[in-house]
């Protein structure tokens, strides 16, 4: 078969879904990868993962109209020359034109939406927002009407779109987000550093503590909380180090490099910058922290699970499912600066806790959150298993 992975931007079809794209090829079936404008070396990683890249018209962040019709057109344009068996879409933008695209072309195609989280228009209580999110409640509807299935990484993403119409109960499917790379992102040692048998002695409890953050600089990522969280606990344990890393960020919700940096340069928080791999950032972390206000599933923290790292998350949907309280990380409120500065002084006060914790995340990644058992759930939903194929 011959099918179509549509996503937003070329770095994500690699870093999200290239696991997904190599077993689809490795089922036997073709791939085309699309997404808005990619730079020489996208083009090449996404070639090495054996599929073919085909641009389409997108503006990830924008709400022009014109800037969305020229998006549809371009999706029709390419599916109608394409002429795919399946077309899987994920992201706001691509499920909502690349669903109402095939519709309009009356294409054979069968369509899977490929829920990521709902994203910024479903948060916030303002009459803006409001508005926002039922015109793209109603676009939703209208993208997934056809839909074969619609996939989701979390419960309550699922239950919301059921709720609102957007999704026929029957029609729903839940996968455990993208999964991680377990052999990858391997399991690594704690840092050394730190005071041993969890010592409370308050001028040394904090040596060597280091907390990490890793998302694009989007409010809803929790960053501001994040840094006043930072302020409050550093007044009680000053060398406490806390670490962002991230791509700035064109959304309406973006949090100005200039404010991050700003940040950095009084010591609150150090701004690592964007990184294309993670990896050593964890390795030197001992917490991972994430003060998310919506998420399909974390990929961050699934990573950050599987190299062996405590958590500490917001109790929303998407982050809820990574964590066991008091297992392997603790959930706080969301938008709650002085809780999350509350349970980042439990860990810098309880270190003889963080080993057993982080022995717990890399079981949770390897026995929940393959990457590779998601992706026989992924090809499964869509039909694409060799067995379907004999």
């Amino acid at each position: 078969m011959h099918v179509v992975v549509v996503g937003a931007l070329a770095q994500s079809l690699v870093n999200f879904r290239g696991d997904l794209i190599c077993a689809i090829i490795a089922a036997g079936h073709r791939v085309t990868a699309m997404s808005g404008p990619a730079t020489p070396d996208e083009v090449a990683a996404i070639a090495a993962l054996g599929a073919r890249h085909r641009v389409f018209a997108v503006d990830r962040t924008g709400i022009d109209p014109n800037g969305d019709l020229r998006c549809l057109g371009s999706l029709r344009a390419a599916f109608g020359e394409l002429d795919p068996d399946i077309v899987l879409a994920y992201t706001v933008k691509p499920v909502v034109w690349g669903g109402i695209a095939l519709r309009s072309l009356r294409s054979r195609a069968r369509f899977f939406g490929l829920i990521t989280g709902l994203g910024y228009a479903f948060e916030g209580r303002s009459p803006a927002r409001r508005v926002l999110a039922a015109v793209v409640a109603r676009l939703y509807r209208a993208a997934l009407r056809h839909a074969e299935a619609v996939i989701f990484q979390n419960a309550d993403n699922r239950d919301t779109f059921v709720r609102l119409g957007i999704a026929r109960p029957e029609t729903c499917r839940i996968v455990s987000g993208s999964g991680v790379d377990t052999a990858r992102f391997a399991f690594t040692p704690l840092p050394p550093d730190g005071p041993p048998n969890g010592s409370l002695d308050r001028a040394g409890a904090d040596a060597g503590c280091r907390f990490l953050l890793v998302a694009r600089l989007l409010g809803a990522k929790g960053l501001r909380e994040y840094a006043e969280a930072a302020l409050i606990v550093k007044a009680r344990y000053p060398t406490a180090n806390f670490e962002l890393v991230g791509p700035a960020d064109t959304s309406p919700d973006a949090v100005p490099l200039a404010e991050v940096e700003s940040w950095h340069r009084v010591g609150r928080v150090a701004y690592l910058g964007p990184s294309s791999d993670v990896r050593p950032h964890i390795s030197g972390c001992h917490v991972f922290v994430l003060p998310s206000y919506h998420e399909g599933m974390p990929r961050s923290v699934l990573e950050a699970m599987s190299m062996g790292r405590p958590i500490l998350t917001t109790d929303v949907p998407g982050c809820r499912e990574t964590v066991v309280a008091g297992e392997n990380g603790w959930l706080v409120p969301k938008a709650d600066a002085q809780a999350l500065a509350d349970r980042m002084i439990w860990y810098i006060e309880n270190r003889s806790r963080w080993q057993a914790m982080a022995e717990a995340s890399r079981r949770m990644a390897v026995e929940r959150f393959d990457v590779h058992a998601v992706n026989r759930e992924m090809i499964a939903i869509m039909g694409l298993a060799r067995d379907n194929l004999e």
